[in-house]
């Protein structure tokens, strides 16, 4: 990796109780969390709206550099299921837009009962393209969305699909549809949402974002193994391992040839 171009966070802020000393002691726990982490995904609005002043609130809370996803409501993805979504995505939109420049991905997540239909998948996403100029990315969870046509229209509509731990199907554990942003979500693993990543995992998923940004222009992982507090305790510690290559590959020397494994190894001990 010539530059830094992995963005690790959590999905939510908040700071447990064991991550504490991590983050500054003074600010809102989005400021604490903004000083140690450049990106963050917000979850409840897939639940309930926030108003627009709302996130500009959060805006005006971070540095400059600092940016987020926001998921969009279940009322479009899990109730009206894609299908005549005007009204609620001009009302999204009108709300998530105060977030401004820092707004940097749209991420829509699709129930498990969802089957890929090329139709309905096109009209959707081109209409969220109408509405903004955002990147999108796609978490669908059905196995026809894995298949290789579903995977061609998602790249030429110009939506990410998401890499999810643990995968519903074994293509899920990669990104597909269109590579510019790769995004991974880390749920926890094997129980969703409680489980710890140890070191051993967590030097995976390093190597995993490296692969991703051979190809991909920026590369997003978020751990929403939150229910137990290891989300944060997780991201702090891919960030460290990714900002430590990218600070190797920088100084390197020409001639080196110490293999991709054990430079990554060598960042923990």
């Amino acid at each position: 990796m010539a530059q830094n171009k992995s963005f690790v966070g959590t999905a939510g802020w908040t700071i447990p109780a064991a991550h504490r000393s991590s983050v500054p002691a003074t600010g809102s726990q989005l400021e604490r969390y903004a000083s140690r982490l450049p990106v963050v995904e917000i979850n409840s609005s897939f639940y309930k709206p926030h108003q627009r002043e709302t996130y500009e609130r959060w805006a005006c809370s971070v540095p400059d550099r600092f940016r987020f996803s926001v998921k969009i409501p279940k009322a479009a993805t899990h109730e009206r299921r894609l299908v005549d979504c005007h009204d609620l995505l001009d009302a999204f939109m009108g709300e998530v837009g105060g977030l401004g420049e820092r707004l940097a991905a749209l991420l829509v997540q699709l129930p498990p009962s969802l089957q890929f239909d090329r139709q309905i998948a096109k009209r959707f996403f081109a209409l969220l393209h109408d509405k903004t100029d955002c990147r999108l990315v796609c978490e669908p969870r059905h196995a026809s969305w894995f298949e290789p046509g579903a995977d061609a229209l998602l790249s030429r509509l110009r939506v990410g699909r998401v890499a999810a731990d643990p995968a519903s199907v074994a293509a899920a554990s990669a990104p597909g549809g269109w590579h510019e942003l790769a995004y991974f979500r880390f749920h926890g693993a094997p129980h969703v949402y409680f489980s710890d990543y140890d070191a051993g995992r967590l030097l995976e998923i390093s190597a995993q974002l490296a692969d991703a940004g051979a190809s991909a222009t920026e590369v997003w992982c978020i751990f929403d193994n939150t229910a137990r507090g290891h989300a944060l305790g997780n991201a702090l510690s891919v960030d460290a391992i990714m900002r430590q290559m990218t600070f190797n590959s920088l100084n390197a020397r020409p001639s080196a040839t110490r293999s991709y494994p054990n430079a990554v190894q060598s960042i923990v001990r």
